[in-house]
């Protein structure tokens, strides 16, 4: 196994683990906050989304939210680039999806991409250095890697969540 195909396994996931909570993903409990602002609904849109707005500025394609609908299909009121990193409590709050299916399609799409992107590389593109604001410079590999794991947390906090049941919000 090559690390292009390291990364592919590694950037699906997050997409593996949210289709494994598929049927337990009710319009109550994806709204449900749990003494806290972030959802699962919210954590499944922001898994995606800073995914997309990162392999967006990677890939130099349009991100997927635009690209393919999903900010008209969500109906969200937010900036097209918005992906909730530093959102408040009340912008957090406002992310409310009832759509389960919606929610794991977008998610299913952002990783589609991401591993389209992929394929595209080689060895030579991953130790490219992409981000010098930081020591050591971030190199194209270390941005992919963060970006999934980035998500695949989201998406475990949200099976974090989903296993407490809507009885643990009431």
């Amino acid at each position: 196994m090559n690390a292009i195909e390291i990364l592919i396994d590694l950037a699906r996931r997050p997409q593996e683990s949210a289709e494994m909570l598929r049927d337990s993903l009710t319009p109550e409990l994806l709204d449900a906050h749990p003494h806290h602002d972030n959802s699962i609904a919210w954590l499944l849109w922001h898994a995606a989304r800073e995914l997309d707005e990162q392999l967006s500025a990677l890939s130099g394609e349009e991100a997927v939210w635009t690209a393919q609908g999903f900010d008209r299909r969500f109906g969200l009121d937010l900036d097209e680039h918005a992906m909730g990193y530093g959102d408040t409590a009340e912008q957090a709050r406002a992310v409310r999806v009832d759509d389960p299916e919606l929610l794991l399609d977008h998610l299913g799409a952002v990783v589609d991409a991401q591993v389209a992107y992929l394929e595209t590389l080689d060895e030579t593109a991953l130790g490219e250095v992409i981000d010098e604001q930081w020591d050591p410079p971030v190199t194209r590999a270390s941005r992919l890697v963060s970006i999934s794991v980035d998500a695949a947390e989201h998406v475990g906090q949200a099976a974090y969540i989903t296993g407490m049941g809507a009885a643990a919000f009431e």
